[in-house]
């Protein structure tokens, strides 16, 4: 029991370390290639058999691993979330599959995500950010109501297939919200219509892109600023515990130090 429980450790520190760490993220950067190439008709013309066999061999090699670190970690490979990613994503490419199916082949490059830490950092910081973020969604579909409601009022009659409904009109003021040809497509057209129209468009514009967009930038930046700090005063608390350790052992050392000094003093007394 003792020599399996070394080796499930020795073993989970190898598949984790930088080396292994680095051939995976090459591999899945290969793999990525050839799926690539398995695209192109005139590739699969001159090399079809190799670029299928790299692929599955390539799909065996993240089997194999993701089978060492169940072996490894056993119910802890699932208490990381990262890990599990992972298993979801090389499960998917061994379901059968064939026709569009065969596409969700391309999901292992997204291991690339789990394996450049700053790439699972930048991931981290938007997933922590969700709750500001579906505050600011709230707000802004509130804002879109309210300008689809007034938009459809205002020009469905002479434009319905813009504005002639309420989902008519949100969906053009989502084009609007994304300066897609809005002003010489939208905009004008209706503006020589309604002259005033531009009243009603610039303020939205101004808020719904310019003001709400930025508020999701803002949040997704201040998170990530408050996760550097974090780990910033993690390795800092982790420095001052091992000096305070470091701190307590010398102590400990300098006593028995005394009490050997000591007791060599009381030796040299007592033989005099």
């Amino acid at each position: 029991m003792q020599h399996q429980s070394s080796l499930r450790s020795r073993l989970g520190t190898w598949i984790e370390s930088q080396r292994i760490q680095r051939i995976i993220v090459a591999l899945i950067i290969i793999n990525g290639v050839t799926l690539g190439l398995e695209t192109s008709s005139r590739a699969m013309e001159l090399a079809g058999g190799l670029l299928k066999s790299i692929d599955r061999l390539l799909l065996s090699v993240f089997v194999a691993e993701i089978l060492v670190k169940l072996y490894a970690f056993r119910a802890g490979f699932f208490r990381n979330p990262w890990n599990l990613f992972d298993f979801i994503v090389v499960g998917v490419a061994l379901i059968p599959s064939s026709g569009p199916l065969t596409v969700l082949r391309v999901l292992r490059v997204l291991r690339l995500v789990s394996m450049v830490p700053r790439f699972r950092f930048v991931v981290e910081s938007l997933l922590r950010a969700i709750p500001g973020i579906l505050s600011i969604a709230g707000l802004l579909l509130i804002v879109f109501y309210v300008a689809a409601v007034m938009a459809t009022g205002l020009f469905g009659a002479r434009f319905p297939e813009w504005f002639g409904s309420l989902g008519a009109s949100m969906y053009t003021l989502f084009q609007i919200m994304t300066l897609e040809s809005w002003s010489m497509g939208i905009a004008r057209p209706v503006i020589e219509v309604y002259p005033w129209a531009w009243a009603y468009f610039v303020p939205f514009i101004l808020i719904a892109t310019f003001t709400m967009l930025n508020l999701f930038i803002a949040i997704i930046v201040s998170t990530m600023q408050s996760m550097v700090e974090e780990q910033k005063q993690q390795e800092t608390a982790e420095i001052g515990a091992i000096v305070h350790d470091e701190h307590v052992d010398l102590q400990h050392e300098l006593r028995a130090l005394r009490a050997e000094i000591r007791a060599l003093r009381d030796g040299l007394h007592s033989g005099k």
